[in-house]
């Protein structure tokens, strides 16, 4: 048995992309996976023929009969999946050579977490985008900012998804990814690992801006429930963000608990406090 899956939905992906994105799994660090992508556009032949292409046998390809869409086809895979450790993976992003080797050595090492996502470069800019490190940071804020675990870097317990009954839910869709965070909040551990270990590639035929403004309703739908079931993290929450030199050297740390807001020079000398 493989110890990751790599689950992959496809939709009608960029050739150029959908090779690239296949190229970056085929050559991680780690070897121990099978690659599952999923067509949800099956009228789509060119893709299949992308993917037969590649003579390895941790290549699993599948089909779904008529389109299903993305919250059905996650579900799908993750039913197929027979890896210990799931690796979210979406199609045209581009993983870097160590993202499973570091995520299954924080995961053999801290039983406790489930969920363990990595900073992402943009693959317009060039920028790393950081997220917070430390689960109660990472809690705190998918209460009050949003959906702060950037899906595409993420690995995860297949047997907390199993256990616990989690799956994307349709009704959330494009923030189904959000949602099942959400749920996960209660019953597991989270980490993002302070190293871009993704490329997202960001597009005008990215979801987040196609459906733009479809997301911002699901995304506030979703912050009031959780304002609702976890009240005392929205109350005396922390907002902590940096400002960064050059993209990268941290420089000015913003860190908010409930009205009162502080203002730290390089993380550590105070400048100003603020009470709103």
């Amino acid at each position: 048995m493989p110890k990751v899956s790599v689950l992959t939905p496809l939709y009608n992906t960029n050739p150029s992309f959908l090779k690239e994105m296949i190229e970056s799994i085929l050559n991680q660090t780690f070897k121990d996976f099978e690659f599952l992508l999923l067509n949800d556009s099956p009228e789509n032949k060119e893709l299949k023929k992308i993917v037969e292409s590649y003579n390895d046998r941790r290549i699993i390809y599948l089909e779904n009969e008529k389109n299903l869409g993305i919250s059905k086809s996650r579900n799908k895979l993750l039913e197929l999946a027979k890896g210990e450790y799931i690796a979210i993976f979406d199609h045209d992003d581009i993983s870097l050579p160590e993202r499973l080797e570091k995520q299954v050595d924080f995961l053999d090492k801290n039983p406790g977490t489930g969920i363990v996502g990595t900073n992402f470069i943009k693959y317009s800019s060039k920028r790393v985008h950081r997220n917070p490190e430390k689960n109660k940071d990472i809690k705190r804020n998918l209460v009050t900012r949003g959906c702060i675990v950037a899906h595409s870097t993420v690995m995860v317990r297949k047997s907390v998804l199993i256990e616990n009954n989690v799956r994307w839910r349709e009704e959330y869709s494009p923030c189904e990814d959000y949602m099942l965070f959400s749920e996960l909040i209660d019953k597991t551990m989270f980490c993002n690992i302070q190293q871009p270990l993704i490329i997202y590639r960001d597009h005008k035929d990215n979801t987040s801006h196609r459906y733009s403004e479809i997301m911002l309703d699901k995304s506030e739908l979703i912050k009031n429930i959780l304002h609702k079931n976890y009240p005392y993290f929205a109350s005396g929450s922390s907002n902590n963000a940096y400002s960064y030199v050059f993209g990268f050297i941290p420089f000015i740390k913003k860190e908010q608990y409930g009205n009162r807001v502080k203002y730290l020079l390089f993380g550590k000398i105070p400048l100003l406090k603020v009470i709103k």
